[in-house]
């Protein structure tokens, strides 16, 4: 078989050699489906639980689970305490690469006594099992010591990423009442110091005079600017944490205990306040770490790109690979500071073998050129990851093909804030993956493609299209929505109701083998004259045309179609901008690989796309400039400004 022919094949099975490593066999599949409560109580068995469970899993409640009823554990003590008391101390948990340049190695041990001392320190302030802290900091040490320090001392932590507004920073902190927020004086942001601690003095400003529950602002210095002091109330980290005793003594928490809320956006524009409990959560994160990346503790070297402001930075940086004793990098700052090599020289620096990322970073790269990663040697990598929405096989190809020399498996996660860790993914060292498919659900877990009425999706000739439901409870589950339960069983539950089961909210399709394709939100599904088209098709079939780089496809409404399929696209550094010409040949392409159905209506080549700051393109938004429509809510976004480019190019 030539490169050529390779390179586009329909599946890619693992290699013999990999697969006979791999953490995880096609047994996994068959103990799940026997018994499936012996099969979570197998998973949970990984952990130190100080006192075991009496039930797996008790549903009676439903639609909020209790798993592991009556165990209790200590999550961070799982992630760090014993690895350090199984001899493990003098290995590296976190390789830590400044944005400047700057860099530290912390071994677990260190890590251990980092984490002790800020559970000293929050102990001294007067806080209390339950209590809830807001996190608002940058991908520093010190922002896993405090989500640590909180699981150790069963504080429930609110992290709440660093790019978002004191507006926003203020809801979150309300919602939840923290008694605590922990910050930075700064932050860097492509070689300049953007200030922080001034956001949260905003923040709780804000509402003039409206009390809020803040009673303390803890500050690390990173940037050395300048900052507003409140005395009494603000206190610096290296004059109280670092100076607080190294040992420190963890109890148990019930496994029900809530360890987390993160907020996600909501249609309604207020954000949910998604909660996750202790035991469950730390069972399924770390299950799936260990499987889904096959990763060896003490020979492997973890890179996942995600902040810890989203929930894949909670599982993914925290969570799952410290429970799994991992050697993880760290990277403060930008893919493209001070070039666009940095990525690459992180990975050739530190050897990084299992590397995790999103398909709008993959496709940034391609836009880049395959020659910046040809300028490094990469053949440390052995397994690549996808994550954050489904990626278009293109990308999967160049990712496979360029950062993983035509070798590495892909693991194309989907999973949501809600479900807590990955759903659905190719197991590595089993399954022949398909390109841009998320392939089937993990061993332990259950998933079906539905259509309106609930009835499972028809395998035939052809795909077959529908909704995504989860009809069976898993371990890391959402136990509700904080403060709000009446809004949880409405947004996951109700159009389901008389099956029980969850609406993820996204299509899916199942192919002719029966494998598992997301289609992105529903939202995202337009109906084009009665024919229901993904936005990710088109964007796909856009993306695999030589000049096109990335896509964005919406669907507005149209007096004849219903709906009329209008594209945003950006051009790769090569390609030219010929006008109508260019335009034709993208419909063109659109006709010949979908169907002329899916022929769009409008193509625009636009100089960016809107995206929030984890790396998603706000379709909403482009829905509103393609309908006419005045924007709606552009805080979260990375850029505002990138709307005056795409009404220009309209116009």
């Amino acid at each position: 078989m030539t490169d050529a022919t390779a390179d586009h094949r329909d599946s890619y099975p693992p290699t013999e050699a990999f697969a006979a490593a791999a953490n995880a066999d096609a047994s996994l599949y068959q103990r799940a489906a026997a018994d499936r409560d012996a099969f979570w109580a197998e998973q949970a068995g990984r952990l130190h639980w100080d006192q075991p469970w009496t039930q797996v899993l008790d549903w009676t409640d439903a639609p909020v689970a209790k798993w592991f009823v009556d165990g209790k554990l200590n999550v961070a003590y799982n992630c760090v305490d014993r690895h350090v008391l199984d001899g493990h101390g003098d290995q590296v948990a976190i390789h830590w690469e400044g944005e400047p340049g700057d860099s530290r190695d912390i071994t677990y041990t260190e890590l251990l006594a980092e984490v002790s001392r800020a559970a000293n320190y929050l102990t001294e302030l007067g806080l209390e099992a339950g209590d809830r802290v807001a996190i608002y900091m940058p991908m520093v040490p010190e922002a896993i010591v405090s989500m640590l320090a909180c699981a150790r001392l069963g504080l429930t932590h609110s992290v709440v990423f660093a790019g978002f507004s004191p507006t926003a920073l203020r809801q979150r902190v309300d919602d939840a009442s923290a008694r605590l927020i922990i910050t930075t004086d700064g932050q860097w942001r492509r070689g300049k110091a953007a200030p922080l601690k001034e956001a949260v003095d905003e923040a709780l400003y804000a509402n003039g005079d409206v009390p809020h529950s803040v009673e303390h602002v803890l500050v690390v210095r990173r940037t050395n600017i300048e900052v507003p002091w409140t005395e009494g109330r603000d206190l610096w980290w290296h004059e109280t944490i670092a100076q607080a005793a190294p040992e420190h003594q963890p109890q148990a928490f019930d496994a029900e205990h809530p360890l987390f809320i993160l907020y996600t956006s909501g249609t309604t524009g207020k954000p949910k306040g998604i909660l996750h409990t202790s035991g469950g959560y730390l069972t399924q994160a770390s299950y799936t770490h260990h499987n889904v990346f096959d990763h060896k503790p003490g020979q492997d070297v973890y890179w996942c790109t995600a902040d810890i402001g989203w929930v894949t930075g909670h599982t993914y940086i925290v969570y799952g690979p410290l429970s799994n004793r991992t050697t993880q990098v760290v990277y403060e700052g930008t893919p493209n500071f001070p070039d666009e090599h940095r990525h690459w020289n992180i990975v050739e620096k530190y050897g990084v073998t299992i590397y995790y990322t999103a398909p709008t970073l993959v496709r940034t790269f391609m836009k880049w050129g395959k020659e910046i990663p040809a300028a490094h040697d990469l053949s440390s990598i052995r397994l690549l990851g996808s994550v954050g929405e489904p990626i278009n096989p293109e990308a999967w190809r160049w990712y496979r093909e360029v950062i993983g020399a035509s070798t590495a498996p892909i693991v194309d996660t989907w999973w949501q804030t809600e479900t807590g860790s990955i759903m659905i993914s190719p197991l590595p060292g089993v399954t022949a993956a398909k390109p841009g498919a998320a392939m089937t659900p993990l061993p332990g877990i259950s998933a079906t493609v539905v259509d309106e009425e609930g009835k499972a999706v028809q395998l035939g000739e052809t795909e077959a299209n529908g909704y995504l439901v989860l009809d069976q409870p898993w371990p890391s589950m959402l136990r509700g929505i904080w403060g709000d339960m009446e809004r949880y069983r409405a947004t996951y539950w109700e159009r389901y109701a008389a099956q029980g089961w969850y609406f993820a909210g996204d299509g899916a399709k199942l192919d002719a083998d029966g494998d598992l394709w997301v289609l992105g939100r529903v939202d995202d599904v337009m109906n084009v004259s009665g024919h229901r088209i993904s936005t990710a098709e088109v964007e796909s079939a856009l993306v695999g045309h030589s000049g096109v780089a990335e896509a964005a496809v919406v669907g507005a409404s149209d007096d004849t179609t219903g709906q009329g399929i209008v594209a945003f696209v950006i051009l790769t550094a090569e390609a030219k901008d010929t006008g109508d010409e260019l335009v034709d040949e993208l419909k063109a392409e659109v006709s010949r690989e979908i169907s002329p159905i899916a022929r769009p209506r409008e193509i625009h080549v636009v100089p960016e796309l809107p995206k929030t700051r984890s790396g998603k393109i706000m379709r909403r938004l482009l829905r509103d400039v393609a309908e006419g429509r005045e924007l709606g809510d552009t805080s979260t976004l990375v850029d505002p400004n990138v709307f005056e480019a795409i009404r220009t190019s309209r116009a």
